[in-house]
């Protein structure tokens, strides 16, 4: 038995459902063989993923998205340290109720990626997605060395709005470092940087960017585009269109800058968490996240493990809070059945606050639908 599953975010870490889905399984079939590994797709909890599949966490003081000082943490095994954008420039590292689309910043992201080179790291995984930030990773390329600099020959403001100031970037402080890793981009986006489908469109308004916010830093992107155009030549627009620009409010841009490969974060984390050798393994893999819903088809954590299990000729099944999938939909994602907390406690706000107890509940079923 295989328990591979995501967080519910807002109730339970990827390490907390699979203790309890464990402790439901077990109590059906007792001394149940069952091995653990939680998994994230690039996003918030994708550190924690690589720690409880045996990395060592780092912490480090880094800047928050407003500049404050926050404790970050990287994980590292050998020489492949995972590093979470979030971490670092998260919407978690907002005050609450607290939202600064035009000057978040991604600088303390930087300052992680420069602490796993510190640590020794030659290949980094680098996981985006749930950034307060929209500053197409200037913010991280200036905490790596370069500059982005005003008519006047000062640094701009921090922050997707003050690239509207840029006049000139200076890349030569960049960490030589940088040039003899490699840089894995993970992320579940592959939205372009700017335009319709691009980072302030898409995703301003939930970092709370209001219409005229979003069209300002639209505006401010792409300006830094031109101006690295300038600099570095044509590849500066062929990254800004390149899948994975926009991811984490064009944190995917610098990083392709920096000569990120990009790949979905599922498929770069369960090939680092080892995956492959655990499914040999698996009679059954639960999968889950808090909802099972049209994003879930689309490159997040249970998709992913279905299709890798079904490529193996494994049997799936999911769990989550709220499930809004047909059965079809399922099917074709490779999960044979999905089993919603709320098919036990109809009450949502039940079970948001008592998700662990519930999916024990859950993962009883399951045990009796599948191992008795």
């Amino acid at each position: 038995m295989l328990i591979a599953a995501d967080k519910f975010k807002g109730s339970l870490t990827a390490v907390e459902v699979a203790e309890r889905v464990t402790a439901g399984l077990r109590r059906v079939v007792p001394g149940l063989e069952v091995e653990a590994l939680p998994v994230a797709d690039g996003g918030d909890g994708t550190v924690a993923a690589a720690v409880a599949a045996g990395f060592e966490r780092h912490e480090r003081l880094v800047a928050g998205p407003l500049g404050q000082e926050v404790t970050a943490a990287f994980a590292l095994r050998g020489d492949t340290a995972v590093v979470e954008m979030a971490e670092a420039s998260g919407l978690q590292r907002l005050p609450s109720g607290v939202f600064a689309p035009l000057t978040a910043s991604t600088y303390g992201s930087g300052e992680l990626l420069r602490a796993a080179l510190d640590a020794g790291a030659r290949t980094i995984v680098f996981g985006v997605g749930g950034s307060a930030t929209t500053d197409g990773g200037a913010g991280m390329l200036s905490a790596l060395g370069a500059r982005f600099l005003d008519e006047d020959g000062e640094p701009v403001p921090p922050g997707g709005g003050g690239l509207a100031d840029l006049a000139r970037v200076d890349l030569s402080g960049l960490d030589p470092r940088l040039s003899g890793i490699d840089l894995v981009l993970a992320s579940d986006v592959d939205n372009p940087l700017t335009g319709p489908k691009g980072a302030p469109a898409v995703y301003g308004p939930q970092k709370g960017a209001s219409p005229d916010d979003v069209a300002a830093l639209d505006e401010a992107l792409s300006h830094f585009v031109d101006v690295l155009e300038a600099e570095t030549g044509p590849r500066a627009v062929e990254y800004a269109a390149a899948p994975g620009a926009g991811a984490a409010g064009g944190i995917g841009y610098g990083a392709l800058l920096l000569g990120a490969r990009f790949r979905p974060g599922i498929e770069v984390m369960l090939d680092v968490l080892g995956f492959a050798p655990a499914l040999e393994r698996a009679s059954l893999v639960i999968t889950g996240e808090g909802s099972l819903d049209e994003q879930t088809l689309h490159g997040k954590a249970p998709a992913g493990v279905a299709a890798a299990a079904r490529a193996a000729d494994k049997e799936v099944v999911a769990v989550c809070g709220r499930l809004a999938l047909p059965p079809a939909a399922l099917g074709r994602a490779g999960i044979r059945r999905a089993y919603p907390l709320t098919e036990v406690e109809p009450d949502v706000v039940k079970c948001i606050a008592d998700a662990g107890p519930i999916l024990e509940r859950v993962a009883e079923q399951i045990a009796r639908d599948f191992l008795s």
